[in-house]
């Protein structure tokens, strides 16, 4: 099977003189693939080339980023706008939180129809989908208890609802 490419940050402006730039997240799995992943850097998936991430200094929204042969101002005033992608693995987290399921329908483990997935919040404690199914919503916690299995080929998600969940 084919890994799923996501977009976890954009560039949003150049900070220093030695080529370190700023990120705006785009995921809540930011800081689990930004250091030590690798990285891909571009507009789009498709015309994305690899770069490797030198050093982060700083901490919190105050953090600057490094990326190998971005070395001056001028290099980094090149890829700000860009995207960073990084590919996962079907089974891996992010693919549980991804834009791209959105239209995906929603099944009960027993065969049962929920509805269709419109949206997905980020909370924090867990992420929650918000499905719909005619003139009702269901907010379906994105855990491990409850949401049992992702096709991505059918487009299909499985649940195992706990009690009152679609009441």
């Amino acid at each position: 099977m084919k890994n799923l490419v996501h977009p976890i940050a954009t560039i949003t402006t150049t900070s220093g003189l030695t080529g370190d730039v700023r990120l705006r997240p785009l995921s809540r799995y930011f800081d689990d693939y930004i250091e030590g992943k690798q990285l891909m850097l571009g507009f789009s998936p498709d015309t994305s080339e690899d770069v490797r991430l030198e050093i982060v200094t700083g901490m919190g929204k105050k953090r600057r980023f490094k990326f190998e042969g971005v070395d001056t101002v001028s290099d980094a005033e090149k890829i700000v706008g860009q995207t960073i992608f990084i590919e996962a693995s079907r089974e891996d987290q992010i693919n549980m939180i991804g834009k791209d399921l959105l239209g995906y329908e929603v099944f009960a483990e027993s065969g049962d129809l929920v509805g269709i997935l419109k949206d997905v919040m980020w909370l924090p404690h867990s992420d929650v989908y918000v499905i719909t199914n005619g003139g009702k919503e269901f907010l379906i916690p994105v855990i491990p208890e409850v949401v049992k299995g992702i096709n991505h080929e059918q487009g299909v998600i499985v649940i195992s609802p706990m009690e009152g969940l679609l009441d």
